[in-house]
């Protein structure tokens, strides 16, 4: 006794359409040896001026000239391009550009080789590479418990 028939039609094998992958790109080593991911916050690119303060709350790659206060709740990228002359207050901060100002970050802040700092550090972690030149001081402590560590 058969179990199936053999009247079935064989179906010609239809090629696979491309998809794009679902998964994220794969993390690129940064300067330090650790791994970065790709950005998904915005870009003030080279070329572009700024006079005013900066606010956000994400992700932004600063990789132009801004005369003014940087104030965020996120991470921020100061570009190779960059040159900053004023106060950063953010949460996290990676500099491989020019900075003229205080940095206070309520995580993490790292200089890169190539940058530049003058100006004070306050944050609980701090990186500085081997090339990198930085010229004021640095506080490196953790908040206080029942202080906020938002800017």
């Amino acid at each position: 006794m058969q179990m199936f028939s053999s009247s079935r039609k064989v179906e010609p094998a239809m090629p696979m359409t491309a998809t794009e992958p679902t998964t994220p790109p794969a993390a690129k080593p940064a300067g330090n040896g650790t791994a970065e991911t790709a950005r998904t916050g915005g870009t003030l690119s080279s070329g572009v001026s700024i006079k005013g303060s900066v606010k956000f709350s994400k992700e932004l790659l600063v990789d132009c000239d801004v005369e003014g206060k940087i104030e965020a709740t996120g991470r921020l990228t100061i570009g190779k391009n960059a040159k900053v002359k004023g106060e950063i207050r953010t949460k996290s901060v990676i500099v491989d550009g020019t900075v003229e100002g205080n940095i206070t970050a309520a995580e993490r802040c790292e200089l890169r080789a190539g940058c530049t700092v003058h100006g004070d550090i306050e944050a609980p972690r701090l990186v500085v590479d081997e090339a990198a030149s930085f010229i004021g001081s640095a506080k490196i402590a953790t908040a206080k418990a029942g202080t906020p560590t938002s800017p």
